[in-house]
């Protein structure tokens, strides 16, 4: 038996390892994240996710759904803290092109029990200001 390595340098995220349990994934930037292209927030109903910033910039979209509407804040990530998104929050992260962060979540975890809310155009405005890399 040997060690496994895992590594990923493209777009987006990969699951560089799974089991039954949980999973890791090595998330990098791509359009969907720049605070140009934001335009959605998710959220896994049934688990957490964690998130570890590894190297760049990122901020932590979250929201949650008052009387009021959608009250949205951000949280700028501070290198080698792990954050977690507790299940049914929404949320998405904003990044700069040189992040690289890893996420932990069960392995379970998939578009059977997540949801995606599209942002409309005034609440994308609202995040381009609230949001300083």
């Amino acid at each position: 038996m040997k060690i496994q390595k895992f590594e990923y340098d493209g777009r987006g995220m990969k699951r560089v390892f799974e089991n039954e349990k949980w999973m890791v994934g090595i998330k990098n930037w791509k359009p969907e994240n720049d605070v140009s292209g934001i335009d959605c927030l998710e959220r896994h109903n049934q688990t957490d996710e964690l998130f570890v910033l590894l190297s760049g910039s990122c901020v932590l979209l979250y929201a949650n759904e008052t009387d009021e509407g959608l009250v949205i804040e951000a949280e700028k990530m501070q290198p080698m803290r792990v954050y977690n998104i507790p299940r049914t929050l929404w949320h998405n992260t904003v990044t700069t092109e040189d992040v690289k962060l890893i996420l932990v979540e069960d392995s379970s975890t998939g578009a059977e029990n997540s949801d995606i809310l599209k942002l409309s155009k005034p609440l994308i405005e609202r995040i381009q200001k609230l949001v300083e890399l």
